[in-house]
């Protein structure tokens, strides 16, 4: 696993005041003025796949918003195996346990490239301290880590083999404007799911076999949603 320090993946000073996706990262609700407040850069990183953002038990003194890409968190088991815990995806909030002065509680690992700004700690806790619609964002970051976390419990931890890969590859185009998505490796997938390798690469290509997953470009599939949803839900 390679890890990529700040001198090499640091692209530049982000321009949040023309970002794109500023109507839906944490710094939304801010204004010209609140910008102009910020002294410390916010750094726009590139990260390339398999490369590592944070470890757990670093302490950290920044917060990630991701631009595009996704990342898994990850947790290690006593035998060494992994565990991921979640995936973040675009205009998701990660490190946010920074903002207590408490390690980092997960490894974040890129599993597609990903576009990250680095927030500094001091300047998010300064600026919700004085804009209240900062502060409520925060709060609402943390409501959508904690629901995250508990739709992985229950959706993606119960249930037959068939039915996890379902749900997984429902969540992967939710919110999407296209029902097509990017798979993970099988041993990814079968560490976000509880399962064997072997199991999650049976049921690919049994979906694949009954055309629930159609191939566009290599490792790049359409969504049969209709029947992989009645198969979910069975």
């Amino acid at each position: 696993m390679k890890f990529i320090s700040d001198k090499e993946a640091w692209e530049g000073e982000a321009d949040c005041l023309s970002c794109t996706l500023r109507n839906s990262v944490l710094f939304s609700g801010l204004e010209e003025k609140d910008l102009d407040e910020i002294h410390q850069p916010i750094d726009l990183y590139a990260l390339p796949p398999g490369s590592t953002l944070y470890r757990a038990g670093d302490i950290g003194d920044r917060m990630y918003t991701i631009r595009s890409g996704i990342l898994k968190l990850v947790q290690y088991l006593p035998d060494g195996t992994q565990r991921i815990v979640r995936l973040v995806k675009a205009t998701d909030v990660i490190g946010l346990e920074a903002l207590l002065d408490q390690p980092y509680q997960h490894d974040a690992v890129v599993l597609q490239s990903t576009q990250a700004c680095s927030l500094p700690v001091s300047v998010v806790r300064a600026l919700s301290q004085t804009n209240p619609a900062l502060h409520q964002e925060l709060l609402n970051r943390w409501q959508r880590a904690l629901t995250e976390a508990d739709a992985w419990l229950t959706e993606l931890s119960t249930g037959s083999a068939k039915q996890r890969v379902a749900r997984l590859l429902l969540r992967l185009v939710r919110d999407e404007q296209a029902s097509e998505c990017e798979l993970f490796s099988r041993e990814d997938m079968g560490a976000m799911l509880g399962i064997t390798t072997e199991t999650a690469s049976r049921a690919i290509a049994e979906f694949k076999r009954q055309s629930l997953l159609v191939e566009t470009t290599p490792n790049h599939f359409l969504l049969d949603i209709r029947n992989l949803e009645r198969l979910a839900e069975d």
